[in-house]
């Protein structure tokens, strides 16, 4: 872990141009270029937000607008897979690094998480001007956003260490990965309610980690509640978490010397 920090101090310069150059390339030669990344993400959530609210007459969740409760889960869901999906895919698509450049591989997934990551910061602070165009003063409970994106990141991290160093010999795990997020979409409670689903089956939903995550936007942002009133789940969350992370990194290691003979 030393090392791996070490060397993300080492190349920064060479992972903050390969992060332009990966936001760039994504849009390249579309007109609006970049302005894609964001335009995408917002018309989903429009879309959502039109069916629900002006289709089904969706009423408040919890005294809130269903618009701000649906942004707090939608903006981590679409930075997580936004993240894993082109992390899945980083070490392919940047097979010259690991053929012919000296650079430390393990690294190339962390430039695709930076890219959703600066997408993502867009977003919440696009969630934040939401809430207070509908008149929702700042709260010292909005702070513990940094947490919960730290928690995703790492989740991701350890994720994409494991999918990129598969899908190198495996190509159908970009597609497996695709139908997966397809699944945790909604299996998640990102536009519904965990109350709509009976109380001795919450544990059973709670064994996701990104319930963790969207629950602790919402907690930040909505219910105003501190991240360790629900030790329960913060536990279990740093129980599971960091063992995709060793896992993905050890699978990485592994792997890694039989990168070039498959590219």
């Amino acid at each position: 872990m030393f090392d791996f920090l070490k060397a993300i101090i080492q190349y920064r310069h060479m992972l903050w141009s390969l992060t332009k150059n990966d936001f760039k390339q994504r849009y390249l030669g579309n007109m609006l270029g970049v302005i894609w990344a964001f335009i995408q993400p917002t018309a989903t959530v429009l879309i959502f937000w039109f069916v629900f609210q002006v289709g089904f007459k969706a009423q408040p969740v919890d005294d809130f607008p269903f618009i701000l409760w649906l942004i707090t889960g939608m903006f981590p869901w679409f930075y997580f897979s936004e993240g894993l999906t082109n992390g899945t895919s980083s070490i392919v698509a940047n097979n010259f690094l690991v053929k012919k450049v000296v650079f430390r591989v393990s690294l190339l997934p962390i430039v695709s998480l930076m890219t959703a990551l600066a997408m993502h910061a867009f977003f919440i602070c696009f969630m934040f001007a939401m809430f207070l165009y509908y008149g929702y003063s700042a709260e010292v409970y909005w702070l513990q956003i940094p947490y919960y994106l730290f928690s995703l990141s790492i989740l991701l991290l350890g994720l994409s260490w494991l999918t990129s160093s598969i899908i190198v010999f495996f190509k159908d795990t970009g597609q497996f990965i695709a139908m997966m997020l397809q699944f945790g979409f909604w299996l998640t409670p990102i536009f519904w309610s965990m109350k709509m689903v009976p109380e001795k089956y919450h544990w059973i939903v709670q064994l996701n980690p990104l319930v963790y995550i969207i629950d602790g936007y919402r907690n930040s942002m909505i219910y105003h509640q501190w991240f360790w009133n629900d030790i329960n789940m913060t536990l279990y969350f740093w129980l599971v978490t960091p063992g995709i992370f060793i896992l993905g990194g050890l699978t990485f290691r592994k792997l890694r010397p039989h990168f070039t003979d498959v590219l």
